[in-house]
């Protein structure tokens, strides 16, 4: 009997425990779901973060926003009265760029033998806006170059998201690419009658991975041309690895810098402009400003406008039901928020540039308009655009046209001394490399990482010493030779195989390195030393806001890390899909977007 009461008595107690133990798991978890929930709330709304980085960065614009319409005058003045340093070296060029230059003739062993036979006609499919479609088109002619192919003149896509009707003779003087690429590649205007007549009621529609290695096409895609003879390229922009042997990356940089040219009528305005820009100050700086709301409501982060920022990007957030909640500290220290136009300008005016300096901006609609860009016109009264340049009888062939509109900022953004941004699109890409190209002009990117936690405690230092951490920051991110290592970054940031040293400057280079290039670990110490102690990523080498914003807005710009998955090839697919043309198609469509603004 004593043993039974025993026995019964420590199950009780086993019981007992056993309740206790699941009665404290299920606080536990209850306590941390409350937490997370908590948490959650306060990523939701930026307004209620507590971080003091945060709430130092937004001072002035929170000041702006809650203060009397008295006392914005008194802050743009303020801004009006920074200093400069007019005796700031190489502001208006790079140093060293004399001894670079462009290169692009092929090498002795590159040549095409007249008697190979050629396998059939390819048709691109250009996807996304002006510069998506400028990347597409100049890898459409290595492409053709690869199968032996003859390229008929690329399409544009007119479903995209801007919504241009225009085609490749509307931006671009045909017969000029036409002749420019004839050396390497046959390119007709359109497939010949006999031809069509021929063809089956489809054409075959292929759309390759991203990012393909030049064999790619040589093993998968040639034999598909031949067996099929004719063969369309759908949704065609960055289609082509970033790495490709010299001959081809020279032959991308033929096409890019010296085949595409703007028909006459761009030609004409855009010089028009840039002679007005000279005609009013010799030198100007070209500034393409991203700012629009929807890019601001995507990066998920906060810039002092207080309640009505809130509300205004956080109904375009609802749009997009797949984007993430973001800690808007984590985005500015990730480098993830563009520089608004007041940080633009305080950034120009630190590297040295003054308020008689002439500013040509290239945008689309800022956000809070007017009231945004006052500060950038206070630290630079000078400010132009193409609409304050050209009357309007001048701008009406073009108003309605996204991409003819584009193709005007970007000539005078070329020809400008100075060219700089706050974001990191195919714009800016494609002209930060054609800019290195054509002598290593000035091209200022902003280092987002660095710079937004300087502008945070911007406030507790001198003038001098903030101006001081900016120049230093920005070395490696102004477009300078040598600051990006050969094969670092894009092909079209950095057409690094396209770019020679003047023989002659080979002792002279040689010196200013060892003068100049730090050491590994010197230059580790120097970065951890400065504001902030992460390690500068440069620009080239970090997925950037650009390629999110556009992958959700509908275009997918692909790292170059993206794997080359296998190609479904027609034969291979049991089940065809049919876009609205009545086009097989080889694979799925997907939107697309693209970058003129």
């Amino acid at each position: 009997m004593m043993g039974r009461a025993r026995s019964k008595s420590r199950q009780v107690l086993c019981t007992s425990i056993s309740y206790f133990y699941v009665i404290c798991l299920s606080a536990i978890f209850l306590v941390t779901m409350l937490m997370l929930t908590f948490r959650f709330l306060q990523m939701e709304n930026p307004l209620r973060y507590s971080d003091p980085v945060l709430k130092s960065r937004n001072k002035d614009f929170e000041a702006q926003a809650t203060s009397g319409a008295e006392d914005i005058p008194s802050l743009l003045r303020k801004l009006r009265d920074v200093p400069w340093d007019a005796s700031a070296a190489h502001v208006w060029d790079s140093e060293n760029a004399e001894y670079y230059y462009g290169c692009i003739k092929p090498s002795k062993n590159y040549s095409i033998d007249p008697n190979m036979e050629v396998n059939g006609y390819l048709l691109i499919a250009a996807s996304g806006g002006l510069n998506q479609q400028r990347v597409g088109i100049t890898d459409s002619v290595v492409v053709a170059r690869l199968l032996n192919a003859t390229l008929v003149v690329p399409h544009f896509d007119h479903r995209s998201y801007w919504k241009d009707p225009s085609n490749f003779s509307d931006i671009f003087d045909v017969d000029w690419f036409i002749q420019s690429v004839a050396p390497d590649v046959t390119v007709i205007k359109e497939l010949p009658q006999t031809v069509r007549k021929s063809l089956p009621k489809q054409v075959y529609n292929l759309r390759v991975p991203r990012k393909v290695p030049a064999w790619y096409y040589s093993r998968r895609i040639r034999h598909l041309l031949k067996r099929k003879h004719v063969l369309r390229l759908t949704k065609f922009d960055y289609r082509l690895a970033n790495e490709l042997e010299t001959d081809l990356q020279k032959l991308r940089c033929r096409t890019n810098y010296k085949a595409l040219r703007f028909t006459k009528s761009l030609q004409d305005i855009g010089q028009v402009l840039v002679d007005r820009m000279r005609a009013k100050g010799r030198r100007y700086i070209a500034l393409h400003l991203r700012f629009e709301s929807d890019m601001l409501a995507f990066s998920g982060c906060y810039y002092g406008g207080g309640e009505r920022e809130r509300r205004d990007l956080g109904s375009i957030r609802k749009r997009w039901k797949s984007l993430r909640l973001q800690n808007p500290e984590r985005e500015r220290r990730l480098g993830k928020c563009p520089l608004t136009p007041e940080e633009v300008g305080i950034m120009l005016r630190a590297l040295g540039y003054g308020n008689n300096t002439y500013l040509y901006v290239a945008s689309g609609d800022v956000y809070n308009g007017e009231a945004s860009l006052a500060p950038l016109k206070a630290l630079f009264p000078n400010f132009y655009t193409k609409e304050l340049l050209a009357n309007q009888v001048e701008l009406t062939p073009f108003a309605n046209f996204s991409s003819r509109m584009a193709a005007i900022d970007y000539i005078v953004c070329s020809r400008s001394d100075v060219f700089v941004a706050n974001n990191n699109g195919n714009m800016v890409r494609i002209l930060a490399g054609e800019r290195r190209f054509n002598g290593h002009k000035r091209t200022i990117r902003p280092n987002v990482r660095k710079l937004g936690v300087l502008f945070s405690a911007r406030h507790n230092m001198s003038w001098e010493d903030f101006a001081k951490s900016v120049r230093h920051h920005q070395k490696g991110f102004i477009g300078d030779p040598m600051e990006v290592k050969p094969g670092r970054g894009g092909f079209h940031d950095n057409p690094a195989a396209c770019i020679c040293e003047v023989p002659e400057a080979n002792e002279t280079l040689r010196i200013w390195r060892e003068q100049h290039v730090q050491r590994p670990k010197e230059k580790e110490l120097q970065a951890q030393s400065e504001v902030g102690s992460s390690l500068v990523i440069p620009l080239e080498d970090r997925s950037d806001l650009m390629e999110e914003f556009n992958d959700l807005r509908g275009v997918r710009l692909s790292s170059d890390t993206e794997a080359a998955e296998e190609l479904p090839l027609k034969d291979e697919v049991a089940d065809e899909e049919e876009n609205t043309d009545g086009e097989t198609e080889g694979e799925a469509e997907g939107d697309d977007d693209g970058d003129n603004y």
